[in-house]
């Protein structure tokens, strides 16, 4: 099946909505991440909207990519938070460089594995919107025990940096970088 890949729209607030539910439904949520179904199904139509036009096209701080099923189902999704030099990042660590953190990334079951690769398009598109506006680094940070997670992000490119971050009650996220190599 087809996938078109490509940055949300402010409007689309109701979907972003819709497919993150859908994404802390899924049975590694809690690995995952670092909310809850219960509280993210908590917040108002206004979250949504805001949060849905803090991440769409045209804006630079961050950008929320999906993939869009031929029936105009979103079957996948990754968000890229820019973090610039010298300000904190979500773990209260000064940044050093500015960088892309991967965040929110889901894909549907029904569409992990598939021979359309929507986990490789988005993290593709992904990593052009970040090389495109400039950054040379991004990052995510995975669970040590969401092995299938890891597996992708090594294939795709992403390779460990030794850093950590703790989480409460469990051992914690490993962080993995991918660094962009201009031609």
């Amino acid at each position: 099946m087809t996938q078109m890949i490509r940055s949300i729209r402010p409007d689309e607030w109701r979907q972003v909505k819709e497919l993150r539910l859908d994404a802390l439904r899924d049975p590694v949520a809690h690995l995952a991440f670092l909310e809850t179904h219960e509280e993210a199904a908590a917040k108002s139509d206004a979250f949504w909207q805001d949060r849905a036009a803090g991440a769409a096209v045209g804006v630079t701080e961050r950008q929320q990519i999906v993939a869009v099923a031929e029936d105009g189902v979103w079957t996948g999704s990754v968000t890229v938070l820019v973090e610039k030099a010298g300000e904190r990042d979500p773990f209260g660590k000064v940044t050093e460089l500015d960088q892309g953190h991967l965040v929110g990334v889901f894909v549907r079951p029904e569409y992990r594995g598939s021979e359309a690769g929507v986990t490789r398009a988005l993290f593709d598109a992904a990593l052009a919107w970040s090389w495109g506006i400039g950054l040379d680094r991004v990052r995510l940070f995975v669970h040590e025990k969401n092995g299938r997670a890891e597996a992708f992000y090594r294939k795709a490119g992403f390779v460990p940096t030794g850093a950590t971050v703790p989480m409460p009650g469990d051992t914690g996220e490993l962080e993995l970088e991918f660094v962009i190599t201009r031609r």
